[in-house]
């Protein structure tokens, strides 16, 4: 009796179920990666601001064309991200 009905209920989260849910955790990774990485340079380039005062200028350019490479690998994958929720819902 339990056999048969557990062999009719139906799975409970599915093939496209697991896919969002991957594409979602990855989400998540990518974000908490981007901004441990954009913290870490921040955090450095204060450092190195305060050690040496007057190259503030030039390490604070060079940390925003860091960080705008990071967002923008960032973006990247988040997209990645939302067009494979988009063809696990075909599903």
């Amino acid at each position: 009796m339990l056999s048969t009905l557990l062999a009719q209920t139906a799975p409970l989260i599915g093939n496209g179920g697991l896919g969002i849910l991957g594409v979602a955790i990855g989400s998540g990774l990518i974000v908490m990666g981007a901004a441990r990485g954009i913290g870490h340079l921040a955090g450095a380039a204060m450092e190195g601001i305060a050690r040496q005062p007057e190259a503030g200028g030039r390490i604070g350019t060079n940390m925003i064309i860091a960080a705008a490479l990071i967002e923008g690998f960032t973006f990247f994958a988040l997209v990645i991200c939302f067009q494979l929720v988009g063809k696990f819902n075909q599903f």
